[in-house]
């Protein structure tokens, strides 16, 4: 099937014979979600939701790197829902990645509850009033707390998860406290914690987490990973 590529976007070559559709006046993917979809494990027969999937990036990515092949990608936003879907028939994965332009907080009429086995999100980073807030909305409600925030994220994936599913996510660290304290409260065990730096010398600027839904506490440092030039989603 012929995609349309519109005038503004581009594609980018991904590897592997994989592209992604990306508009760089508007929403392009960032070293936070290559990050987020090489912290992630997932077995072939597991059921996988992304929510705020964005392009579709990490689930491009996850379909590399494993052989999951039951997919669903949450985006909000119409216009970046569609990139996202053009972007699974470039590839042809539409039977495999499945794109629904969806409120992540409706979620619960999506699914069922403790239906999926795995949850990724990168989600906005900013409470609102905090920060840059940028003129274009679509920025905006992918960087700032608009429209889904932290708790929102967390308290749906916990309903979505079976017992022992597995939660990942990619945020930042000054936001460590109230991540690790909304997972314990929604039964998401925090279990791997990961430090990401720009720099050897330079505090962390992402995090990575894994929370196990119903599981005994105890969570493993991972050793932190260094990545030069740190680019986060161009949303500024």
């Amino acid at each position: 099937m012929e995609v349309k590529i519109k005038s503004e976007e581009r594609i980018e070559d991904l590897g592997d014979g994989i592209k992604v559709i990306q508009n760089p006046n508007g929403f392009c993917y960032g070293t936070d979600a290559v990050m987020l979809a090489n912290f992630t494990t997932a077995k072939p027969s597991d059921k996988l939701v992304d929510f705020c999937t964005g392009t579709g990036i990490v689930p491009l990515l996850l379909s590399m790197s494993t052989r999951c092949n039951n997919m669903t990608a949450l985006e909000i936003q119409p216009e970046v829902a569609d990139m996202a879907q053009r972007s699974m028939i470039l590839n042809d994965l539409e039977s495999k990645i499945k794109v629904i332009c969806a409120d992540l907080r409706k979620s619960k009429k999506l699914f069922s509850a403790e239906s999926i086995d795995v949850i990724t999100c990168n989600p906005p980073y900013m409470k609102c009033n905090t920060g840059k807030q940028n003129i274009n909305d679509a920025k905006t409600v992918s960087r700032h707390e608009v429209c889904c925030t932290l708790e929102d994220v967390i308290k749906n994936a916990a309903y979505l998860l079976k017992t022992g599913g597995r939660f990942y996510m990619v945020h930042r660290p000054e936001r460590l406290a109230d991540i690790m304290f909304l997972m314990k409260n929604y039964r998401l065990e925090p279990k791997r914690l990961q430090f990401v730096h720009s720099d050897v010398s330079a505090p962390p600027s992402l995090i990575l987490i894994e929370g196990q839904k119903g599981r005994n506490s105890g969570i493993k440092i991972l050793e932190p990973i260094t990545v030069i030039n740190v680019k986060e989603p161009t949303k500024e």
